[in-house]
Parts: C-alpha cells; sequence; structure tokens
C-alpha cells in the first residue's frame, strides 16, 4: 500500500493530460409542516495537448501480498492513463499519477449510508468499487459518540479498498429545523434556517461554528449546508415545496440570505468543517420538489441574476464546494436539467464566478426528476456536463454508474481526461483539508 496521505495547499489546476453521487419526501404536501419524515435524506428535501506516453506509477509487484476477501471480488483494475506531469508536481498531482482508472472513479463519487451505520452490503459496494467519499443519510439519535463508530467502520473500509492511501470524505445534512439527519447526546438541536438568519452574523457564525465542533468530534468533515436559494417573500414561502415550506430558506432577501449563508459557512470552516453551498442557481422559486416530481422548472432565473448574490459572494468569501439543484432553468438552458448543463457548472460557476472547487451534484439516484435517465447516463452527462462529484443516496444504483464511467473512460480519451479533472479537483480540496 502506498502510504503517502494527501496533505495539501495549492490552487486547482486543470491539467493536459493523456488519451486515454435519507431524501425528505416535502414536495407534495400541504398544510402546516408535519414533524419531520424519517425517510432517506437528500439536500433538495428536508431531507488536448502534446504528451508523451507514461507508464501506470501504481502497479503492483509480482509478490504482492494475497487480497483480503472482499478486495478479492474487485473486477480487473485498469491502469489509468496519465496527466502530463508538470516540472514541480503537487502532492495531489503524483497521487493522482498513483491511482487506477477505478480510484479515480471512486474519488469522484459520494455514496448514502444510514447514519444509524452501514450495511455489510454497503460496505461491500464501498470496498468493491474503491469509493473515496460516503453521505450519511436518514435519521440518528446515536449522538457523537455513537456516530464517531459509525464513521470510523466505514473510513476503515475505504482505507482498506485503497491501493492509495487518501482520507475520505465523510458529509451529512445539519441544516437545522426540519433536515437535522444527526441528532443525540452532544449534537445540538439546530432551529430553522429562517431563525437562524434573524440573528446578527457575529451570533450565527459562532453557533455554527459549536454546531460544525460537534460534527467534527463525530467524524464528519463535510455539511451539505447552508442553502443559499433565496424565497422571494413569506407570502410564497409556502408555496415553494423544497424550501420555502421547510423554512430552509435564511430570509426573503439577496442581502440577508448572503450575510447568513457566509457566517454559517464561517463557522463551519472555523471548526474543520467543509460548509457546502447549495442548491446552485436556486430554488426559492419553484413550487414543486425534485426529490418527488419530474420537470421541475424555474421560469425565472437567469444568467446573471440577482438572486445568484448569495452564492457569488460565498465563492467568493473562499467556500469549496457548490451543489448544484436538479431542477430546469428555462432561461438558462431549457434543454437540460442543471447537472447536465454545461451552461450552469462551466459558464456559470467556473467562468461567470471563477469557482474552482468542487461542484457536487444533488441526489442523482432517488430523485424523481431524474427518472426519465438510466443511471449510467447519469453519471456520463453529469461529468460530460462540467460536474466534479456525484451524490447518490442509494449505494445500490453506484456499481452500474461507476462501470458506466469506467466503460466511456476507457474507451473516450476525452472522457478519461474528464474524469481525471474532475478527481484532481477532489484531491486538491482534500491537500488543502488533511
Amino acid at each position: 500500500m502506498n502510504t503517502t496521505h494527501v496533505q495539501t495547499t495549492g490552487r486547482y489546476k486543470v491539467l493536459p493530460l493523456l488519451l486515454l453521487p435519507a431524501m425528505i419526501l416535502a414536495g407534495c404536501t400541504s398544510g402546516p409542516p408535519p414533524a419531520a419524515p424519517s425517510s432517506s435524506a437528500t439536500t433538495s428535501g428536508p431531507a488536448a495537448s502534446n504528451t508523451t506516453a507514461v507508464p501506470p506509477a501504481s502497479s503492483a509487484p509480482a509478490s504482492a501480498p494475497a487480497q483480503s476477501a472482499t478486495q478479492s471480488q474487485k473486477p480487473s483494475r485498469t491502469p489509468a492513463t496519465q496527466p502530463t506531469p508538470s516540472a514541480q508536481p503537487s502532492t495531489a498531482e503524483k497521487t493522482l499519477a498513483s491511482m487506477t482508472l477505478e480510484e479515480r472513479i471512486g474519488q469522484v463519487l459520494m455514496v448514502g449510508i444510514p447514519a444509524t451505520g452501514s450495511t455489510a452490503a454497503d460496505r461491500s459496494t464501498i470496498a468493491s468499487h474503491e469509493l473515496g467519499n460516503v453521505f450519511l443519510k436518514g435519521r440518528s439519535s446515536a449522538g457523537t459518540a455513537g456516530t464517531a463508530e459509525v464513521v470510523k467502520r466505514v473510513e476503515a473500509t475505504i482505507s482498506g479498498a485503497l491501493e492509495t492511501e487518501v482520507e475520505a470524505f465523510v458529509a451529512t445534512d445539519q441544516e437545522g429545523g426540519y433536515v437535522q439527519v444527526l441528532k443525540g447526546s452532544g449534537f445540538s438541536t439546530l432551529p430553522t434556517a429562517l431563525t437562524q438568519g434573524s440573528w446578527d452574523a457575529a451570533t450565527l457564525r459562532d453557533r455554527a461554528t459549536t454546531w460544525g465542533n460537534e460534527l467534527a468530534k463525530a467524524g464528519i468533515n463535510v455539511n451539505l449546508a447552508p442553502v443559499a436559494d433565496t424565497v422571494p417573500s413569506a407570502a410564497f414561502a409556502p408555496s415553494n415545496g423544497p424550501i420555502g415550506y421547510w423554512k430552509r430558506e435564511f430570509g426573503y432577501d439577496t442581502g440577508t440570505v448572503s450575510a447568513a449563508t457566509q457566517a454559517f459557512s464561517a463557522g463551519m470552516l472555523a471548526a474543520g468543517v467543509d460548509p457546502v453551498i447549495k442548491h446552485f442557481p436556486g430554488l426559492g422559486r419553484v413550487t414543486k420538489n425534485t426529490d418527488t416530481a419530474k420537470n421541475v422548472t424555474d421560469t425565472k432565473t437567469t444568467r446573471n441574476d440577482p438572486y445568484l448574490k448569495p452564492f457569488a459572494d460565498g465563492i467568493a468569501a473562499g467556500n469549496d464546494w457548490v451543489m448544484v439543484s436538479n431542477a430546469y432553468y428555462s432561461k438558462i438552458d431549457a434543454k437540460n436539467i442543471a447537472p447536465f448543463s454545461s451552461t450552469i457548472m462551466r459558464s456559470m460557476l467556473r467562468d461567470d464566478l471563477g469557482f474552482e472547487g468542487i461542484i457536487i451534484s444533488d441526489d442523482m439516484c432517488a430523485a424523481a426528476q431524474l427518472g426519465p435517465w438510466a443511471g449510467g447516463t447519469r453519471a456520463q452527462r453529469f461529468f460530460e456536463a462540467g460536474g466534479t462529484m456525484l451524490l447518490c443516496v442509494d449505494a445500490v444504483d453506484v456499481p452500474g454508474m461507476a462501470e458506466a464511467l469506467r466503460s466511456k473512460a476507457t474507451s473516450d480519451p476525452e472522457f478519461a481526461e474528464t474524469i481525471n479533472d474532475a478527481a484532481l479537483r477532489v484531491l486538491e480540496v482534500k491537500e488543502k483539508k488533511f
């Protein structure tokens, strides 16, 4: 085993490369908010250059020790084509060069496991597909100590499966109010975002630091929060299925939402937990919920919309994660949902806003909005459009997605380059964090 940890510094690079992831069913309810549902959690509902061939750097010696029973079930490993080495490659570049194609794909997927504990089948999927990131879904009252044990077990599975030792991103959904996966001894009860947004920035930052420290104590290093969507008004909020109905918005103007987004993010970062700004380019104006409905469309948001301010300000403040929504945006890209839109991910996030970090999808497995597309197609189109990490809350769906990515990267040099770029971005963020 290569025991070099990814310990990072530095900026993201797009290198010239060789040929070569608890769903809260909120959207269809009516009336006053019910008690938080206990089903699985997602995040949109309560829940080419001149190159020279380089041999793979991670081929095993002839006398390699026997694999464990779990590892021996893996499909054959594919030596990955290598990025063109720079004069002084970063730690992340060296790590990427040491990885097989399967390991690289594993870095750009995030799989959901129950917050109460992974199953043997979950751990088999993680090991056999060399996945590098997990999301704790559903609801747990095990407290910080119990959650830490859940995390340790799955981290041991990840480290035991990878040839190259890389720390795992372990995420959950700890917004507050109806969207709080982790409870019990050691975890605070978080109020709704609407309440949080009424506090001054210093108070919210301090309290978010406390909440972040609780997550860190449990082994969580990524929080799929805060919600940076702006709901137009208190009058419209009850009709806004994914956000306003559940009081997940910080307020009804972009200034309030922006200030609270930055304060919440700063508190999490102070505790060593990466915040994830969501759901770009906004879900505050829709009525239906992409978790439970198809053809959810925003008909108002434009490419230079004022409602993008909380996202732009959060990115300018240094956040490394942005989640894209699963909605259509008819005035931006009427033909493609956001996770299939290069206009939204490449043109808007990368070019317009200068974002260099991880573009993570909302759940692309259980969400009704994704129903028209097969799993493998979803995965391929997300990365082709510029995505960095795919969130899939149902572990049973991950093998098909991973295989679709492997197959296309093996036969399509341009797509292989796309996967390498996404994996490098993930490794760069891990460098900074670990």
